[in-house]
């Protein structure tokens, strides 16, 4: 009897083991988790970080409802950042981003580093970054001294942009918005609507060395190898360089070859 006691302890302590071990390897082979605070309430998975990433990293992502590109709409949402950052790091965030480049500079390099600790402190000492952090290292990393600007905004946030660059000691060779107000209505710009409002703003600031397509909800990804072809300049793009930001911060290889300089840069 006590034979069969010690085989039956001995398996169970096998079967244990073995959970144990598929279990470390399991997490081992899968992908990192990068969360994601979008401006927008429902904003689902990036399909650009899908398609730049595709499985290499895992994305959660939550909203915090931002209804116009105000500074009231924003203000109306900001305090809502550190309890929506603890809900990602419960999710699994291993990282996290806040998306939102007017979001981020509407109140300068000092409220951007404020918004930074605060997710910092929210999301437990893990990496984090905001949008417009990682676009001021895009341009920085592409040696830009003279920016050109074609973003979404109206008059108002773009004048807080172009404040926001010569702060960061750019000169800024024209800031042109499309003059979008409601969050939603982003959706409604199409690919070749984006490319030829971009190169028009583009060509109409003949001394600029660097392009800043300013806004996360518009999708940039495609349009920038096309639009460095069109211009003979560098972009840089809100969502695009945010993510590669992001894979970075997983410790990843972020380079992504066929949009760009900046993304296939080491």
């Amino acid at each position: 009897m006590q034979q069969r006691r010690r085989q039956i302890l001995a398996a169970i302590s096998s079967a244990i083991g073995y959970g144990l071990l598929d279990a470390k390897a399991f997490a081992a082979s899968a992908p990192p988790k990068l969360g994601l605070i979008f401006p927008p309430a429902n904003r689902g998975v990036p399909e650009e970080g899908l398609a730049m990433y595709g499985n290499r990293i895992e994305y959660v992502t939550e909203g915090l409802g931002l209804e116009t590109m105000t500074p009231e709409g924003y203000d109306a949402v900001i305090d809502r950042i550190p309890a929506v950052a603890k809900r990602l790091v419960a999710r699994g965030a291993q990282a996290v981003l806040l998306t939102g480049t007017s979001l981020t500079f509407y109140k300068g390099e000092a409220f951007n580093q404020k918004l930074t600790q605060i997710m910092r402190e929210a999301a437990g000492g893990l990496p984090v970054a905001t949008m417009s952090t990682a676009v001021i290292e895009g341009l920085k990393k592409m040696g830009a001294k003279r920016v050109v600007a074609p973003t979404a905004y109206n008059d108002e946030v773009n004048a807080r942009l172009r404040a926001f660059l010569t702060e960061h000691k750019f000169e800024v060779m024209g800031v042109q918005g499309m003059g979008i107000v409601a969050v939603e209505d982003i959706n409604r710009v199409t690919q070749p609507q984006l490319l030829e409002f971009c190169t028009k703003v583009v060509k109409g600031a003949p001394k600029a060395d660097t392009i800043l397509v300013s806004c996360g909800g518009l999708r940039t990804l495609e349009i920038l190898a096309p639009l460095e072809a069109n211009t003979g300049l560098p972009a840089v793009t809100s969502m695009p360089h945010t993510l590669y930001a992001g894979a970075k911060l997983l410790g990843l290889d972020a380079r992504v070859q066929g949009y760009g300089r900046l993304l296939a840069s080491a």
